[in-house]
């Protein structure tokens, strides 16, 4: 009922926005967590090709954000988001029919080049419709989020007893349909632009130093997140390699649920406490520890099927708690540092790069996991993960300090306090930037008072 009352508060296009978010990922899940499994099952690729293959799509897609952020700023967030799903409708076809190293890898670079053309524009779509409430909004638009991953892979996994072809032939037909519902459905909506010149902007992107600093830093966190389908999967197959499909899409109901259930009230209970900078680093803690458990149960060996088991469905649990903390205030801090113009572009540039980190990342563990694996190694891997995420949780502190900083200098505002249950907003948070009002001024979302519908400069 909360989550519900936060979504109603909201205006059509950001409901819209949200319900085909959900769509997205049920028709992304029904298929990407049996793709390590399908390429290294049936289609008997090694794991380093493994890794390279989904890294490429990552790659692809966070890679290609900077090119999709500034098309959605240049010519409207709507167009991009429909090419988006229509060029990913297509990829999912191709893997129907792609059996060799070549045409995989095709095949992912058009399904991840498709969320750079959607992803960007739907998050500064959504920041734009949000105004003030926008770590709210981004709270209820992973609720959506996760509830499609939720979803998804349990059509997924009835449709892999047939063939994982049906699979791929179900995922295009979903994002066939979103495609249609978007373009008929969707208003228009364009950002504001600072210039004439492509170039010209991405120049001021890229002299932003605290903006630059913070997207290396969270590089590392999306390392972490990733492993949901890499490192997970893999540890799923050698966990149990006659069940490892209902391991696998058992990771992926148990992390959908703990954020279906308690996205509003982790973002809360983290802000709360810490702010959105202060919120966003012990996210990332959390999502550190997430693979001790893996840690000090590596495999069956020792402990048996059912501890390891319960090692990879606990981690996943742990990951999915850390990954609700961060997001809202991760997608909040970048628009704050873009000052509230060129959002989209911002979102592609930071993407851009933590899209390098995510292709490293994967091509490291995935090489790491093969050769601890054969060294009777195991703990290494997952020990480096959470070596991983500490790093980032300290280097994304020094990044986002200044910027808590600045704030706690400002003048008092007036304060809100939320009535017991309510979503509690805090004043003066940090971050903020010329032309942004502060995060968590706005009204009380369980009351449905709007805030503005624009930040100022973010039109």
């Amino acid at each position: 009922m909360r989550t519900l009352r936060a979504f109603a508060g909201f205006d059509t296009p950001a409901r819209l926005l949200m319900l085909n978010q959900f769509g997205i990922n049920f028709g992304f899940y029904m298929l990407m967590p049996y793709l390590a499994g399908y390429l290294s099952g049936p289609l008997g690729l090694a794991a380093w090709a493994v890794g390279l293959v989904l890294g490429v799509r990552n790659f692809s897609q966070q890679g290609m954000f900077l090119l999709g952020g500034t098309l959605a700023d240049r010519l409207g967030y709507k167009p991009l988001i429909v090419a988006g799903c229509l060029l990913r409708t297509a990829g999912f076809a191709a893997l129907i029919f792609a059996t060799t190293l070549p045409m995989l890898l095709i095949a992912s670079a058009a399904t991840g080049f498709a969320g750079a053309l959607f992803n960007p524009a739907v998050r500064a779509y959504l920041a734009t419709e949000a105004g003030e409430r926008r770590v709210e909004a981004f709270a209820v638009f992973n609720v959506f989020y996760q509830a499609g991953i939720l979803a998804g892979p349990l059509v997924g996994v009835a449709l892999l007893g047939l063939d994982f072809r049906w699979t791929a032939a179900g995922a295009a037909v979903i994002f066939a349909l979103l495609s249609v519902a978007q373009l008929c459905a969707l208003p228009q909506r364009r950002g504001e632009t600072t210039s004439t010149s492509v170039l010209a902007d991405w120049r001021a992107i890229a002299g932003n130093r605290r903006f630059l600093a913070f997207a290396v830093a969270m590089g590392g966190s999306y390392v972490l997140s990733f492993q949901v389908y890499l490192a997970l999967p893999l540890q799923a197959e050698v966990v149990s390699a006659g069940s490892a499909q209902l391991l696998t899409a058992s990771v992926f109901v148990v992390s959908g649920i703990v954020t279906v259930a308690g996205q509003l009230r982790i973002t809360a209970w983290f802000r709360a406490r810490w702010g959105t900078g202060g919120g966003l680093v012990a996210g990332l803690g959390v999502l550190a520890v997430a693979f001790l458990p893996l840690a000090l149960v590596p495999g069956p060996a020792r402990w048996g099927p059912v501890a390891a088991a319960v090692a990879v469905l606990l981690a996943a649990a742990v990951l999915a708690v850390g990954s609700a903390a961060v997001f809202p205030f991760e997608m909040d801090t970048v628009v704050a540092m873009s000052g509230g113009r060129l959002v989209a572009t911002h979102y592609g540039f930071y993407n851009t790069i933590v899209g390098v980190a995510i292709l490293a990342g994967n091509l490291a563990t995935g090489a790491v996991f093969g050769l601890a694996r054969s060294a009777g190694a195991d703990r290494l891997v997952w020990a480096g993960l959470v070596l991983i995420g500490a790093v980032t949780a300290v280097a994304v502190h020094r990044a986002v300090r200044p910027v808590q900083g600045r704030h706690r200098r400002r003048a008092a505002l007036p304060a809100y306090t939320a009535a017991p249950g309510r979503w509690p907003v805090r004043t003066g948070e940090e971050p903020g930037g010329p032309g942004h009002a502060p995060v968590g001024t706005g009204p009380d979302p369980a009351r449905a008072v709007r805030g503005p519908a624009r930040t100022a400069g973010a039109r």
